[in-house]
Formats: structure tokens, sequence, C-alpha cells
């Protein structure tokens, strides 16, 4: 069956709460006013009730802080911040708590605890648009994930929600109402298991989140204009991240662009391009290549963000640049 982007989110947290009393969803207005994210937690609290549909004041330190405790507790917590932009006002729960809290409890305590939260650009401004993967990549204990379509949505939610780890659960705003064929059994995606979305020879591209589906299209249209054959890797999660898929796919096609919606500078692609550059030096034809965002805050204005953000017609001249078309 087809879903959207958002009911299949919507679809993984009923199915896993159905399923475990002791899972919990803590955040702002998830059962009032918006009804979480984009609408994501509509109608939850009519089913699951307000114990376990939890609305918090407008404080993003203190909805980290209520599924951090819950989850020492025993409870599996899924805490939902409104825009990805507001975890820097509970940074220091993330990365100095969350991420650290097994270790420093000698595995007394388990933050099994999710973190979804919404971002990338929709014309909301600066301070609604941004993309903070790369951030959050440099600290051990904290997992990554990015899913680019429904069904990923779904299965990768699903493993998070039983990880036993806490997990930054990146959902871009662009995408909630997209759809894809999702199944109507129970499953799940595994993490740090990239998937290829389609088979090339000539270039590798890896992207991941929004920028997947925006890929596809511009790699549509070399491939149409110019005859070659690109290969297109979705990341789905970036930490762990499939090293092994992409060092597969860049012995056989001897280039990689590497695209992401964050900027350019210290972003998720300079640290794939840095590995790869040191994991696959004898078999690149070309240095590893980055497509990113331009070092610029985000314009509210859809046509200023073009000049700033990757797109179709900018990934497209990029990849005919790279290989000499």
């Amino acid at each position: 069956m087809k879903l959207s982007y958002r009911d299949a989110i919507r679809s993984a947290i009923v199915e896993e709460m159905r399923k475990d009393p002791d899972l919990i969803l803590i955040g702002e207005e998830i059962r009032s006013g918006y009804q979480g994210c984009f609408g994501v937690t509509k109608g939850l609290c009519d089913e699951f009730g307000p114990d376990r549909i939890i609305d918090m004041p407008i404080s993003e330190a203190s909805i980290i802080g209520a599924a951090l405790g819950a989850s020492m507790l025993g409870l599996k917590t899924i805490a939902e911040i409104m825009f990805e932009d507001f975890i820097t006002v509970c940074f220091d729960g993330v990365v100095n708590q969350a991420a650290k809290l097994r270790t420093i409890s000698g595995g007394q305590f388990v933050p099994n605890m999710v973190i979804r939260t919404p971002g990338g650009a929709g014309g909301l401004g600066v301070q609604h648009s941004q993309c903070l993967e790369s951030i959050f990549m440099h600290f051990p204990g904290l997992y990554i994930a990015a899913p680019s379509n429904a069904y990923d949505a779904k299965g990768l939610l699903k493993t998070a929600i039983n990880y036993g780890h806490p997990v930054l659960f990146f959902e871009h705003q662009r995408l909630y109402n997209t759809e894809s064929e999702v199944p109507e059994h129970d499953y799940t995606v595994e993490f740090g298991r990239a998937k290829k979305v389609k088979e090339g020879k000539d270039l590798t591209v890896a992207a991941f989140s929004y920028m997947t589906g925006v890929a596809a299209e511009a790699i549509e249209r070399v491939e149409n204009d110019y005859k070659v054959s690109i290969e297109l890797i979705d990341l789905r999660t970036l930490v762990p991240l499939d090293y092994g898929l992409l060092i597969g796919s860049v012995k056989k096609t001897s280039r990689i662009i590497i695209i992401e919606e964050g900027v350019l500078r210290a972003g998720v692609s300079s640290e794939i391009a840095a590995n790869l550059q040191e994991m696959c030096f004898d078999w690149l034809d070309a240095p590893v290549k980055r497509i990113a965002s331009r070092n610029f805050l985000i314009p509210i204005s859809p046509l200023m963000s073009e000049g700033v953000l990757p797109g179709v017609n900018s990934i497209y001249r990029d990849i005919v640049d790279y290989l000499s078309l």
C-alpha cells in the first residue's frame, strides 16, 4: 500500500506502542495544537491517552531531560523536537548526557530513546531550515538516521525505537507529503545498511534524506542527455554509515559525488569524502566531489534560496562538469 512519509512515521509509532506499553512520546503540542511535527502525532492521544502522549512546555531542554530520565527508569521514549534547529537549545542533554549515559553508568542505564525532528529548507526562514546532521556525527554514543522515503522512514524508526542507544531521527519537512509503497506486514530497516537505488558504471552518487530524490532527478537528466551510467546510493543512516557499499561502488565506477543539503563547510560530505579518499585512493580516477549548500544562511524567499541550496539544475551542472561531458 502507498503511505505518505508522515503516515509511515505515525504507523511505526502506533505499531510499536501497541506492542510495548512502556513506550511513551514526549514533546511540544504532540496531543494538542499542531499535534506533533507537521501533524505526525495526530490522533495518537485518542488511542494511547495522556499518560503516554505527554505534552511538554516550550522548553527543548526539558523535553530531552524528561525523555532521558524516563529511559533511565526503564521506559522507551520518543522525544519530538518541533524543528531540528531547536536541538541547539538542548545540546547538553543530547551530547553530554544521552550520548554518554550508558558508559558513565557502567551499563546500568540504557538510554533507549529516539529524538525525532524535522529539518531542511521549506520556506520557513533561517531558524527553521537547517540541516545539522554533521554536528552530531562528531559525538560517539549517538546514532543518526535520515530516511528519504516512507518505506525507510517506517522501517528505520521501528529499528531506532528498539535500538537501545540514543538515536537522532532526522525527518525532512519537504518529505512529509511524499508517498511510497509500504508493506502491510511488520518490517524493519537495518541501521548501517545503505540502499543502492540504481546501478551504474561511470559515476557513483551518494545522498541521503531529501537530497536522494533531488539527486535521482538530476541523474536521470544527465543520463538522458549524455548517455552515461550513474549509480545512486541512499545512505539511510549516517551513524553507522555503510562504507562497504560505497567502497564497492567506487571500485566499479572510479568516481564519486556526495550530496547533502547541509552547508559545505565541515559537513557530512566532508567526513565521508575524507574517509573515501583514504580508503579508495588507488581506485579513484578523480578527487571525491562534494555538493552541498553554500556557506550562507538560508533565505526565506524560495527564489533566493535556490542560490544557496543544491537543486536539480545545479546538481546536473556539477555532475556534467565533474565528468567533463
